[in-house]
């Protein structure tokens, strides 16, 4: 890393641990070159990487100020500072269910027309490993099984581009659906849901396969987002 990069990682790093707040307003640069022992115009090229992930902007009058993590664009950072922050947990988690919803509602469409014997035959498989993995309270095992239920869905659509959009979502998947998995009720749900969904699939109704996951996406009413769905 440049030195301007670590700069910006000690700033992110103090922002998430909450050292500074959005709306809070950075140094002046003169005092952070002093600080890191580093140019002005390293400290520029720090807070230029922060504005590029929207983590920061520039207040004419103010100076630079903390943005508010609902509009950081940078993947990496809102995932670790929803790992540390309970309220940007279930932001996140919701934001992350319109996505899924937006993508896999229409990927379970196209599996329906699109998908395979041997495509039923895998999805019939993670749901007894996932029924397997409950049995047992392995929530690792439970949240593997969940994933690659999806996994097999989203290449079931036949459209190459689908899967590539959910790769930069993984971690913070894996990170979501391991809270959410560790609640028995959650697991149940979430079990009879794909249940339905390979039911519809099965019967290559593209209609009711796409109500099946609309109503694995959606939350029950009453439920936190962030502890709703696997």
């Amino acid at each position: 890393m440049t030195m301007a990069e670590d700069i910006a990682e000690d700033i992110l790093r103090a922002i998430i641990e909450g050292t500074m707040v959005p709306g809070d307003s950075l140094p002046p640069e003169a005092d952070l070159a002093e600080k890191f022992g580093a140019s002005r115009m390293t400290i520029r090229e720090a807070i230029r990487i922060l504005r590029t992930q929207n983590v920061v902007h520039i207040n004419r009058g103010r100076g630079t100020e903390v943005n508010r993590v609902e509009v950081w664009t940078s993947l990496d950072a809102i995932m670790r500072v929803s790992a540390g922050n309970s309220g940007s947990t279930a932001f996140v988690a919701d934001r992350l269910l319109e996505a899924r919803r937006m993508i896999e509602v229409g990927a379970v469409q196209l599996a329906a027309e699109r998908r395979t014997e041997a495509d039923l035959e895998r999805l019939a498989e993670c749901i007894a490993a996932m029924q397997d993995a409950a049995e047992r309270d392995d929530i690792d095992a439970v949240v593997e099984a969940d994933i690659r239920f999806h996994d097999v869905i989203l290449h079931a659509s036949g459209n190459l581009f689908v899967p590539l959009l959910f790769d930069s979502f993984g971690p913070l998947l894996v990170q979501i659906r391991r809270k959410t998995s560790s609640i028995p009720a959650v697991r149940e749900r979430a079990l009879h849901h794909h249940e339905a969904i390979l039911a519809a699939l099965t019967a290559a109704d593209q209609s009711e396969a796409r109500t099946a996951m609309e109503r694995h996406l959606l939350p029950e009413e009453g439920e936190n987002p962030a502890t709703a769905k696997a």
